[in-house]
C-alpha cells in the first residue's frame, strides 16, 4: 500500500484558497475535507447547545417540587433538547463528518463521487437546523411533543410544531443525499487493487449506514409530511376523530428510528474498530465478520421496530416475532464485542488516549446493550415501558456510545486533520471525568425506573429525591468534563504544526499521506498490493 511521500509536500487543505477566500472559501468549497469540518464545527455548536439545556432540565429534577420552571416550560425544553441532540449531532454523527473527511482517503480516492451534492447536503443540513429555530422562536412556542412528535397530541397541541416538524424533514433529505454519496463513492471511487474485502472496517461501518440512510430515511420524511398535513389541511391520517390511527404514526416513525440507531452506532463501532486494531499493535481478528456484522445489523435493524409499542395493544405474535428479533440483532453487535477484545489478546497495547475512549465505548456501549435486552423482553418491556429506565439505556446507547465514539474518532484522527497534537494528560483527564460523571448522571436512571418514576416528568414523589439528585450531581461533573475536552482541543488547534503524518503507527491509507492531507489528497492515486491491517514491514 503506497502513498505519497511525507518530504514532498503539497499545499493542505486548510491553506488552499483557490478561487475564493475567507468564508466564502470554506462555505463554496465542494473539498470533501472542509465540508467534513464544516459538519464538524455545527456538530459540536448543536452539541453545547444540546447539553446546556440537559443541564437546565437536571436542574429542575434537583428536588421534588417546582424549581426553575413549569411544566410547560419543561416539556417544550426536554422537546427541543431531544431535537438538537438527534437530529443535529447524533444521526449526522460520525458519518457526516468523520465520514466525510476519511471514506475518500481510506479508499484512495481525491475525492467523494459527487462533490456539489456533498456541499449541497450541508446547506440542507443548516437550512434544516435554521427551520427548526425559527420553529422555536416563533408563533406559539417551541413543540412541547418530545422529540418523537406522537400523534394526536403533535396535532392538537397549539405550540410550533408545524415548522419543528418540517426542519426535521429537510435533515432528512441531508441525510439521503450523503448516503447516497458514500454508496457511489464506496463502490465507484476504490484504488485499484482496493476490493471490497481490503476495504478499512470504517468503510464497511459507514457502506451499512449509507443503505440505511437512503432506504429507511424516506418512510419519516412522509410521515412528517403527513403530520404537517393533518395540521394545515385537516385531512386526519393520524387523528381518531377524523378515522385516522395515531398507532400508525407510530410504526412509520419507527420502523425509521429504530434503524436510525443504526446510523448513529454503526460509524461509532467502525472507528473503535481502527482505533483498536492501530493501539494493540496486531491484525484485527476476524474482518470478515466484522465486516458481515456491519450489514447484518443494518439488515436485521429495519425489522425490530414493533420493540416500542409493545404496550400499543398490538398482537401477541407481533409481540413474540418481535422481540425474537430484538434478541437476534444483538447477535452481530456482540461478535463486534467479542472480535475486538480478541483483537486486544496478547497485543502490544499502546495506552494513548483514542484507546482509552475506546475502551469507556465499549463498557458504556455494553450496559446500554444489554439494557437494552430487558426492554426487547415483552414482560420486563411492559413493567419499565415509559419509565426513567428508558431515559437511561436510551442515553447509555446514543450518547454513551455514538458520542462518546465521536469523541474516540476526533481524539484519533485530529493529528491527521490538522498536523497538530493536542494535550494527552487533558484528554485522558477529561475521559476520567466524563465517565464517572456519565456514570452518575444515568446510572441511577436505572433504579428510579425500576421503582416505577414515570420519564418526562418535571416533578416526582419523595421516594425519588435522592437518586435525582446524585443524577444532577453527576450531570455537573459530566458538562464541566466536555468542556475540559473540547477546550484542550481548540487549544491544540491554535497550536504550531507539528510532524503528525503517522504519530500511532497505523495502517490504512490515511496515515501514508501528510497531515494535513493535501487538496487533492494523493500525488498519485495509490495501489493496494497488501491484505487490510496487514503489519508493515520493518
Amino acid at each position: 500500500m503506497t502513498g505519497n511521500s511525507s518530504t514532498h509536500r503539497l499545499p493542505s487543505y486548510l491553506e488552499y484558497q483557490g478561487k475564493y477566500t475567507g468564508i466564502r472559501a470554506w462555505i463554496l468549497s465542494t473539498d470533501h475535507k472542509r465540508i467534513a469540518l464544516l459538519y464538524l464545527y455545527s456538530q459540536i455548536f448543536f452539541f453545547l447547545a444540546g447539553l446546556v439545556m440537559g443541564l437546565f432540565m437536571k436542574l429542575e429534577l434537583i428536588a421534588p417540587g417546582q424549581q426553575i420552571m413549569g411544566p410547560q416550560a419543561y416539556n417544550a425544553l426536554f422537546t427541543v433538547h431531544g431535537l438538537t441532540m438527534i437530529f443535529l449531532f447524533i444521526i449526522p454523527g460520525l458519518a457526516a463528518s468523520f465520514g466525510n473527511f476519511m471514506i475518500p482517503i481510506m479508499i484512495g480516492a481525491k475525492d467523494v463521487a459527487f462533490p456539489k451534492l456533498n456541499l449541497f447536503s450541508w446547506y440542507l443540513f443548516i437550512a434544516g437546523a435554521v427551520i427548526i429555530l425559527v420553529g422555536i422562536f416563533s408563533g406559539d412556542g417551541p413543540p412541547d411533543t418530545g422529540w418523537t412528535f406522537y400523534a394526536p397530541y403533535s396535532l392538537k397541541t397549539n405550540t410550533n410544531v408545524v415548522l419543528s416538524v418540517f426542519g426535521a424533514f429537510v435533515l432528512g433529505f441531508s441525510s439521503i443525499l450523503t448516503g447516497l454519496n458514500f454508496i457511489v463513492t464506496i463502490h465507484r471511487m476504490r484504488a485499484p487493487g482496493m476490493g471490497f474485502f481490503r476495504m478499512p472496517l470504517f468503510i464497511w461501518s459507514l457502506y451499512g449506514t449509507a443503505w440505511i440512510q437512503l432506504l429507511a430515511t424516506p418512510v419519516v420524511g412522509i410521515t412528517f409530511l403527513m403530520v404537517v398535513a393533518d395540521r394545515m389541511l385537516d385531512i386526519g391520517f393520524f387523528d381518531p376523530a377524523k378515522g385516522g390511527d395515531p398507532v400508525l404514526y407510530q410504526h412509520l416513525f419507527w420502523i425509521y428510528s429504530h434503524p436510525a440507531v443504526y446510523i448513529m452506532i454503526l460509524p461509532a463501532m467502525g472507528a473503535i474498530t481502527e482505533i483498536i486494531v492501530t493501539f494493540s499493535r496486531r491484525t484485527v481478528f476476524g474482518y470478515k465478520a466484522i465486516a458481515m456484522s456491519s450489514l447484518a445489523i443494518a439488515f436485521v435493524g429495519y425489522l425490530v421496530w414493533g420493540h416500542h409499542m409493545f404496550t400499543s395493544g398490538m398482537s401477541e405474535t407481533a409481540r413474540l416475532v418481535f422481540s425474537f428479533l430484538t434478541f437476534l440483532v444483538a447477535i452481530p453487535s456482540a461478535i463486534k464485542v467479542f472480535n475486538w477484545t480478541a483483537t486486544m489478546y496478547k497485543g502490544s497495547i499502546s495506552l494513548e488516549p483514542p484507546f482509552w475512549w475506546a475502551m469507556a465505548f465499549i463498557f458504556i456501549f455494553m450496559i446500554g446493550g444489554l439494557t437494552g435486552l430487558i426492554l426487547g423482553s415483552v414482560s420486563t418491556d411492559v413493567h419499565v415501558h415509559d419509565t426513567m429506565f428508558v431515559v437511561a439505556h436510551f442515553h447509555y446507547i446514543v450518547f454513551g456510545g455514538a458520542g462518546i465514539a465521536f469523541f474516540a474518532a476526533l481524539h484519533y484522527w485530529y493529528p491527521k486533520m490538522f498536523g497538530k497534537m493536542y494535550n494527552k494528560k487533558i484528554a485522558n483527564w477529561g475521559l476520567i471525568g466524563l465517565f464517572v460523571g456519565f456514570n452518575t448522571t444515568y446510572l441511577p436512571m436505572f433504579f428510579l425506573g425500576f421503582m416505577g418514576m414515570p420519564r418526562r416528568y418535571y416533578d416526582y414523589l419523595p421516594q425519588f429525591a435522592d437518586l435525582n439528585l446524585l443524577s444532577t450531581v453527576g450531570s455537573w461533573i459530566m458538562a464541566s468534563s466536555l468542556i475540559l475536552v473540547i477546550v484542550n482541543l481548540l487549544r491544540a488547534k491554535k497550536g504550531t504544526p507539528e510532524e503528525m503524518d503517522d504519530p500511532w503507527g497505523g495502517r490504512t491509507l490515511e496515515w501514508t499521506i501528510e497531515s494535513p492531507p493535501s487538496l487533492e489528497n494523493f500525488e498519485e492515486i495509490p495501489v493496494i498490493d497488501r491484505e487490510p491491517y496487514e503489519l508493515k514491514s520493518k
